[in-house]
């Protein structure tokens, strides 16, 4: 009898330790991807976090980013905070970081090569002081323009490639009953979309000068009003229910046939994969019209400090996860974006995608996006004021730019 409990009691040993040296590294991640598209991207990062040997507690906070980072935040300030937390690329992070509330990624970065793997531009805006600060996931393209093949070839509309070839393609599309352009009229929306125009009609140096230097002499100038102008005039393409619609609203509509463009970051086109569409074939993609560049934008993950041990080994593993070549692959296909990383194999990506990657082999057309450029104050603020000009057609170029320049010296 007692080799027979010795023996079971080995028995159960050998099956409890190995269970217990598995156990897996649980962490919360919190984050704002909740559309069709981008849930199904998150969940590949879920599935190599779990097979790494994490286990991914999903926080997902339905809305945009500008609902989820302060309740975030207010979770990090006031000691509750998750594993890691979603924010974009560039100077949102720089508060937390600031507060000395978030972990620094030095080891984890240097052992995996992440300034050489990066732009330099990105690799900038993650170092706070000399350590990175956050680990990057993707580079989103915020300029593109998105439209429905079908509908174009069947109205004998070519893909415009000037703004002059656009509207005349907007006529024809409104034409023939049609909306012309898929809208929604939220402040970020709307800012993505006068960028858009800004980059490509007024050019790199224009978007510089306006957003880098803050320069009140280019906003007053000629181009910067023509730009202004061309904004205001889409208004006439759109439909009465764009106000607050949500963007995968807008994007549902170029998919049905309901509108023929949208102005959209290339998580877009997320949904359009998710709706079994090919790029190339049923849908179309633009850098542009004009100047063709690479707005680069994005998303990043910090880690605040936590107590346990085992919740930082969990964070270092999932930093090593986000930014290794095979889930930086599988990502960015579901999600729309493209790698974050220079060094990975890009010959899976789709059409779109291939034209963001070769546009992107020019130094010169890597174009920060203006989170990256300009203070959150700064960002937030113009946002606001286009979105007021989008919503008040009675307002004048000149009044506008009068405002950008108030705002401007109001937010510095």
């Amino acid at each position: 009898m007692t080799k027979a409990l010795f023996g079971a009691a080995a028995m159960v040993a050998l099956m409890a330790g190995p269970a217990l040296a598995q156990e897996p590294l649980k962490l919360e991640v919190f984050h704002w991807w909740t559309s069709g598209g981008e849930a199904a991207a998150v969940q590949e990062f879920a599935k190599e976090f779990d097979a790494a040997g994490g286990q991914w507690v999903d926080t997902a906070i339905g809305g945009s980013g500008s609902t989820a980072r302060p309740i975030g935040i207010n979770r990090i300030i006031g000691g509750d905070p998750p594993g890691a937390m979603q924010f974009n690329t560039g100077t949102q992070i720089d508060e937390l970081a600031a507060q000395g509330l978030l972990r620094n990624l030095d080891d984890v970065a240097a052992k995996e090569g992440w300034k050489e793997a990066l732009p330099p531009a990105f690799y900038e805006a993650i170092v706070r002081d000399g350590h990175v600060m956050a680990a990057p996931v993707n580079n989103h393209g915020q300029n593109w323009l998105w439209y429905n093949k079908a509908l174009l070839e069947k109205n004998g509309i070519a893909e415009p490639t000037t703004w002059d070839e656009f509207f005349a393609a907007a006529d024809k599309l409104k034409a023939a009953g049609v909306i012309p352009v898929a809208v929604g009229g939220q402040p970020w929306q709307l800012n993505l979309m006068f960028n858009s125009i800004l980059l490509g009609e007024g050019g790199k140096d224009l978007y510089m000068k306006v957003y880098k230097d803050l320069d009140p002499a280019a906003v007053t100038s000629p181009e910067f009003k023509k730009v202004a102008e061309t904004f205001g005039k889409l208004r006439d393409y759109s439909d009465p229910g764009n106000a607050n619609r949500d963007w995968n609203v807008a994007t549902g509509m170029v998919i049905s046939g309901k509108a023929g463009f949208q102005f959209m970051g290339d998580w877009a086109k997320g949904e359009f994969v998710l709706a079994n569409q090919v790029a190339g074939k049923d849908f179309g993609c633009i850098l542009g019209p004009g100047e063709k560049n690479f707005v680069m934008g994005g998303d990043v993950f910090i880690f605040p400090k936590l107590k346990d041990e085992q919740g930082t080994k969990a964070q270092d593993l999932l930093a090593t996860v986000f930014m290794s070549k095979d889930a930086q692959v599988k990502f960015n296909a579901k999600k729309g974006s493209v790698p974050v990383r220079l060094d990975v194999d890009n010959s899976q990506l789709d059409a779109c995608a291939k034209i963001g990657v070769e546009v992107l082999q020019d130094p010169a057309k890597q174009i920060p996006a203006t989170d990256i450029l300009a203070s959150q104050d700064v960002v937030q603020s113009l946002q606001d004021v286009v979105g007021e000009y989008w919503a008040t057609p009675t307002m004048t170029a000149d009044e506008f730019v009068g405002k950008w320049n108030d705002t401007v010296a109001q937010a510095k």
